[in-house]
C-alpha cells in the first residue's frame, strides 16, 4: 500500500509498522543513505526502529494489518534515526522476501508487486557489526526471479593499518564465494583540500569545504594513491564571511546593502555604530567641496588621470588578492558617495537625509555637474543626468525614499564589481549576466541576485587563492554556478561540481590522508553482477552510528608516523537467491 501511494508522489512522513518500525519510502531524486554501498538510484525503503515506543517488544505480533502514519507519535525533535536489532532486521528480510515469491502459493497473494528495494538499519549487535541489511528484487520483465541479498558491517575506528584487507585476499574471497574466475576493480577516493591549504600560513577551517572525489580503475593495493589518469570531480560548499578571506571587506559592503534592504522592507533600519570621529555627514561636504573645485575636469572628462580614486572597503583587499580581485579605478560620482557613506557608515535616518540634501542642492545650483555611468539606473543617477540640463525635479527625503536612494547607488556599484571580476578575471561571458544585474525586477529580489553574485565571487577566489586556478578552471566553474543561481535561491550549502584532471590538485593530496578510501571488486554483467566494497572512512560510514572518537589521530606511533587518522572499516557483500 506504502508502494501504491509513494507512485503518485512520495509519503513526507514515515509509516509505522507493527509498534516497533518506521518505514520510509525514498524516491530517486532523494540522497540515499546507503549510496557508498549500492548504485541504485530509484524508489527505495529504508526501514529504522520507530523512536516512539522504546520499551516495545520487537517480535510482538501486530494488532493491526494495515500500516499507519507514525508521524504523529514521534517526539518533535529527534536526534537521527535509530537502528533495529539485527534479529528484527533478518526477520524484516524474511517477510518481505517470502511476500514477492511465486513459490508461496499457501499465503494466498492473488498478485505479487515487486516491491522497491529495501534497506533496514541495523545496530551492530551481531559478531560482525551489521549495520545494514538490504535486499533488491531480480527481475525478468515484470516478473521477479529471485533477490539479491547485501550485508554491510563496520568496524572502528582503528588506526593500525595492519588489520587492514589484503587486497589478494579480498579477490579470492569474492571469486570464492560467487564461484567467478575474472573480477573487475574499481577504486575511489576521497581528500579534503581546504585542511590541507593555507593562506600565508593560516590553516582554512570553517563550514566550508573543498574536497575532491577521485575513481579509478584497476587497484592493485589497498589505499594506493590514484593514478594521474583518474576521474576527479572537485565538490566545493562555501559559506560566505570568513574573516580570513580576501574579499571579507566586500562582503561587509555586501551585509550594508542588506541592512538597507531590509529596512526598506520592514520599515526599520539597523544603522551601524560610527567607526570615525569623522561624520558621513563631514566626509560628504569635504566631497562635495573638493568636486567644485575640480568642476572642469569632471566636466571635460570623467576618466581624467585626476579622478579620484576611492580606496573604499571594497578595494581595501588583502595583498594576495589584489591580483585577483583589485579596484576598478572607473568609480563614478554615485559609486564614490557610496564608499564613502559606507567606509563612514552613515549612523542614522537623519543623517542620511542631510547628506542627500546637501547633494540634491549642490545640483540644484550648478555648483556641481558630476560625471556617472551610462545605464545607471538610481534616482541620483537620473537626477544628475537631470541637472545637465538646468533643472531637477523636486524629491521629497522623507518616508523610505532616503533609503531606498542609497540602496540603489550601492547596488549599482556593487553589480559592476562583480560584473568586472567575472569578465576580466575569470573571463566568462556572462551567458546568464542580463539575469544578475537585471533593473526590470524589484529591489528586493536584485538584492537577492547580487547576493547570489558574491557566493560566486567568494567560491572563486578560494579556487584562485586555495588551488591556484587559472583561467581554464575558473571558466567552466563560474559556467557552473551560475546556471545553478539562473535556476535555484541563493543557497550556500549547495555542493557545486566540476570536472576536473587529478594533475591539477595532486600536490594538495598526495601527501595527505584520505577521508574515504574504497574499492569495489565485481564480477559478473547485469542482473547477475555481484559486488564486494571494502572501504575505511574517517567518518561512521552510516548516520545511525555514533562515536566520540570520529576523525580523531591517534596517540600511538603506527609506520613512524605519530598522526595516523583512525578509520572505520566497513565491508559490503551481496549474495543471490533466485526463485526460479
Amino acid at each position: 500500500r506504502i508502494y501504491e501511494e509513494g507512485r503518485e508522489s512520495i509519503p513526507e512522513h514515515p509509516y509505522l509498522f507493527e509498534t516497533d518500525v518506521e518505514i520510509c519510502l525514498i524516491g530517486g531524486s532523494c540522497k540515499s543513505p546507503v549510496e557508498r554501498f549500492w548504485n541504485g538510484n530509484n524508489m527505495m525503503y529504508i526501514l529504522q526502529k520507530a523512536q516512539h515506543n522504546e520499551e516495545s517488544d520487537p517480535m510482538e505480533e501486530s494488532k493491526t494489518d494495515d500500516a499507519i502514519y507514525a508521524s504523529e507519535l514521534l517526539p518533535k525533535e529527534s536526534s537521527g534515526p535509530v537502528a533495529l536489532s539485527v534479529r528484527r532486521a533478518k526477520q524484516l528480510i524474511s517477510l518481505y522476501t517470502m511476500v514477492q515469491n511465486p513459490n508461496m502459493p499457501h499465503l494466498k497473494i492473488s498478485e505479487l508487486v515487486v516491491l522497491p528495494p529495501l534497506w533496514i538499519r541495523c545496530d551492530g549487535s551481531d559478531p560482525e557489526h551489521t549495520c545494514w541489511l538490504g535486499a533488491e528484487p531480480l527481475k525478468a520483465g515484470n516478473k521477479i526471479t529471485g533477490i539479491n541479498f547485501y550485508m554491510v558491517t563496520c568496524d572502528g575506528p582503528a588506526a593500525d593499518k595492519t588489520c587492514f584487507a589484503n587486497m589478494e585476499e579480498l579477490k579470492v574471497a569474492h571469486k570464492m564465494k560467487h564461484h567467478s574466475s575474472i573480477v573487475m576493480t574499481k577504486g575511489f577516493a576521497q581528500y579534503e583540500l581546504v585542511r590541507a591549504a593555507a593562506i600565508e600560513d593560516t590553516i582554512i577551517e570553517s563550514e566550508s569545504n573543498i574536497y575532491v572525489d577521485i575513481t579509478w580503475n584497476t587497484v592493485d593495493k589497498i589505499l594506493e594513491t590514484p593514478p594521474l589518469i583518474s576521474a576527479a570531480v572537485l565538490n566545493i560548499t562555501l559559506e560566505s564571511g570568513d574573516p580570513r578571506s580576501p574579499v571579507y571587506q566586500l562582503y561587509r559592503e555586501l551585509q550594508f546593502l542588506l541592512a538597507l534592504a531590509e529596512g526598506l522592507k520592514t520599515g526599520v533600519t539597523e544603522w551601524p555604530e560610527p567607526l570615525e570621529s569623522e561624520s558621513a555627514v563631514e566626509l560628504v561636504q569635504e566631497f562635495l567641496t573638493d568636486l567644485k573645485k575640480k568642476l572642469d575636469g569632471y566636466c571635460i572628462s570623467g576618466h581624467s588621470n585626476e579622478t579620484e580614486k576611492i580606496k573604499c572597503d571594497t578595494a581595501a583587499v588583502d595583498s594576495s588578492i589584489k591580483s585577483i580581485f583589485s579596484e576598478r579605478g572607473d568609480l563614478d560620482f554615485a559609486e564614490q558617495l557610496w564608499c564613502k557613506m559606507r567606509s563612514k557608515c552613515v549612523s542614522s535616518y537623519q543623517e542620511l537625509i542631510v547628506c542627500f540634501t546637501l547633494i540634491i542642492k549642490s545640483l540644484e545650483h550648478g555648483e556641481i555637474q558630476p560625471w556617472i555611468h551610462q545605464g545607471s539606473s538610481s534616482l541620483l543617477s537620473k537626477l544628475i543626468q537631470q541637472s545637465y540640463h538646468g533643472k531637477i525635479e523636486v524629491v521629497s527625503l522623507s518616508g523610505i525614499t532616503p533609503i531606498q536612494m542609497l540602496l540603489e547607488i550601492g547596488l549599482d556599484k556593487m553589480k559592476k564589481d562583480y560584473v568586472s571580476f567575472f569578465i576580466v578575471k575569470s573571463g566568462s561571458c556572462l551567458l546568464f549576466q542580463d539575469y544578475f544585474i537585471s533593473t526590470s525586477v524589484d529591489l528586493q529580489e536584485q538584492v537577492h541576485r547580487v547576493q547570489k553574485l558574491h557566493h560566486m565571487l567568494e567560491i572563486m577566489v578560494s579556487c584562485t587563492v586555495l588551488l591556484q586556478f587559472k583561467h581554464e578552471n575558473l571558466f567552466p566553474l563560474t559556467q557552473i554556478c551560475m546556471k545553478y543561481y539562473k535556476e535555484n535561491p541563493l543557497n550556500e550549502k549547495h555542493v557545486f561540481q566540476l570536472p576536473i584532471r587529478p594533475a591539477l590538485v595532486k600536490k594538495f593530496y598526495q601527501n595527505d590522508n584520505p577521508e574515504i578510501w574504497k574499492v569495489d571488486i565485481s564480477s559478473g554483467h547485469g542482473q547477475k553482477e555481484v559486488k564486494t566494497t571494502w572501504q575505511v572512512s574517517t567518518n561512521p560510514p552510516v548516520e545511525h552510528m555514533t562515536s566520540n572518537t570520529t576523525g580523531l589521530f591517534s596517540d600511538s606511533t603506527v609506520n613512524g608516523s605519530s598522526e595516523e587518522r583512525m578509520y572505520f572499516i566497513t565491508m559490503a557483500k551481496c549474495s543471490q537467491v533466485h526463485f526460479t
